[in-house]
């Protein structure tokens, strides 16, 4: 709900000719007639349409509409005839996806300083309203939407991948179904990734799950029946799938960046069906590199998941791949320009801000680029405007606020740098690695380590530690939000952490 009283807000502002906050730069799943973005250099209407001129009032169609929606009666009802229009409060999710509405970390909307009321301080004891136990292994981020939360999970000899639903409201499992088999799978060869690390994407009615090559299959929310499956997109995964489906419009767009095959697929969302499908253009140069690496294409592999934002009043879909990174159309797949770079194995989700993307280009130079979007072909020459080399996280995405990037390494560092030029604004250690990604809410950055401790900053050009939390058995997976809940997996159980009463400080 409080994403519907976020869209009652701006229409209200927008029919009395004021400002409103940029429009959202990530579809929700299902909204089609929703912006993707919002292209931050310039203000667009809630609906998607250009800006207002000042003064001019948006009105119902029909000049009968228009007459009688006049004035005071006009702004004030009209919102209302809108929401119920579209159906909005049934459209809306609370975290659909990996890395949440916007797919940046961010819980509330652009511009929407009302406090949602998460807690500050938990443990096993403490604001902890129910914890689940989780079968088997995975660390795919769990998704929220209608009192449901989704998540995925496999064997950890990679033999059977299974789909799990949990009530919101109790932590009962209500679904908790083998969708795959594999006889042959390939073994991971480290402890950092699963077989169940894509995580989910749910809209109204339906739920997306993914695990790489061995299987995508839409199951029906409703009555958990499945819709269709796909067990034919290949690659040889090799450390395991990593790389978590997006939807945009009609589309479930899903990233094969394999050791063998590497491509992104569009598939009818309806049906499964493939739309259209692109293979990455990177030059690899790779052939006689010496070493067990590039002999088994650990050097041609990545498992980041793509960004769609809204780049000059038009779609762009964000990339990053071994030695290249992409900007792509995702309505068609096809290629409008890419950055080289010498890394491979690239996980962190790309971000995007003022017409700028902001790239981790993989996990042994780990380096995080500022490059500027638009232009065609190769623009490696001509578009980057900057590069981190230092302390910079390898597997958690980065988070942007308030013009300040914040990225958590795996030795315990957190650095702040500007978005504008790349300059550190200060690097310091707060402990423990991190492969999920950080979440910003009622004005606190919160970061979740691999031994469970959740450290809470003050977002700043000071370093400042607000709290630390700890649960058993310690995060790989992302953090989901919904209402004044966080939904936190750790690597045996499911938690639901919120304020049981009053925090006083």
């Amino acid at each position: 709900m409080r994403h519907d009283k976020n869209l009652f807000l701006a229409v209200t502002m927008r029919l009395n000719g004021e400002r409103t906050r940029p429009a959202c730069r990530r579809r929700r799943p299902g909204d089609d007639f929703r912006p993707l973005t919002c292209d931050r250099t310039k203000r667009s209407s809630v609906f998607g349409g250009p800006p207002n001129t000042a003064g001019q009032q948006p009105t119902l169609p029909g000049s009968t509409a228009s007459r009688w929606l006049t004035g005071r009666v006009r702004r004030r009802f009209f919102p209302f005839l809108i929401l119920l229009a579209l159906g909005w409060a049934a459209a809306g999710a609370d975290w659909p996806e990996f890395r949440g509405p916007w797919g940046d970390g961010h819980v509330s909307a652009p511009g929407d300083t009302k406090l949602i009321g998460l807690p500050l301080h938990w443990s096993e004891t403490n604001n902890l309203k129910w914890k689940t136990e989780i079968p088997f292994r995975g660390w795919s981020t769990p998704v929220v939407m209608g009192g449901q939360v989704w998540l995925t999970t496999a064997t950890e000899d990679g033999h059977d991948f299974f789909a799990i639903c949990v009530d919101a409201e109790t932590g009962k499992i209500r679904f908790n179904e083998k969708l795959f088999h594999s006889d042959n799978p390939e073994p991971l060869g480290n402890k950092v990734n699963a077989y169940a690390t894509p995580s989910p994407v749910i809209e109204p009615g339906r739920v997306y799950v993914h695990f790489g090559s061995y299987g995508t299959a839409c199951l029906d929310t409703r009555n958990f029946k499945i819709l269709w499956k796909r067990e034919d997109l290949r690659c040889r995964h090799y450390r395991g799938p990593s790389s978590s489906p997006v939807l945009f419009e009609k589309l479930l767009i899903l990233t094969f960046d394999g050791a063998d095959l590497q491509y992104l697929a569009a598939l009818d969302k309806q049906t499964g069906a493939t739309v259209w499908k692109t293979d990455r253009s990177a030059v690899w140069n790779d052939e006689n590199t010496p070493g067990p690496m590039a002999k088994e294409g650990d050097l041609r592999k990545a498992h980041s998941t793509p960004l769609i934002v809204k780049a000059d009043g038009k779609p762009l879909m964000l990339s990053t791949g071994a030695k290249a990174a992409y900007a792509y159309d995702p309505r068609t797949g096809r290629e409008l320009w890419k950055v080289a770079h010498t890394d491979w194995s690239a996980s962190a989700r790309p971000l995007y801000d003022r017409g700028i993307a902001f790239l981790i280009t993989g996990v042994v130079r780990a380096e995080l680029w500022a490059v500027k979007t638009g232009g065609e072909g190769d623009v490696t020459d001509t578009h980057v405007a900057w590069k981190l080399k230092t302390h910079v996280g390898k597997f958690a995405s980065p988070i942007l606020v308030d013009g300040l990037i914040y990225t958590a390494s795996e030795q315990s560092f957190v650095t702040c740098l500007e978005a504008a030029t790349g300059q550190t604004v200060w690097t310091e250690r707060i402990g423990g690695g991190y492969q999920a990604s950080p979440v910003y809410a009622d004005g606190r950055l919160y970061f979740f380590s691999e031994d469970g401790t959740t450290t809470v900053l003050k977002p700043g050009r000071t370093f400042e530690v607000l709290a630390t939390n700890t649960l058993a058995s310690g995060f790989m997976a992302s953090p989901a939000v919904a209402g004044k809940a966080f939904y936190l997996r750790t690597k045996t159980h499911l938690n639901r952490i919120e304020s049981m009463a009053s925090e006083s400080k």
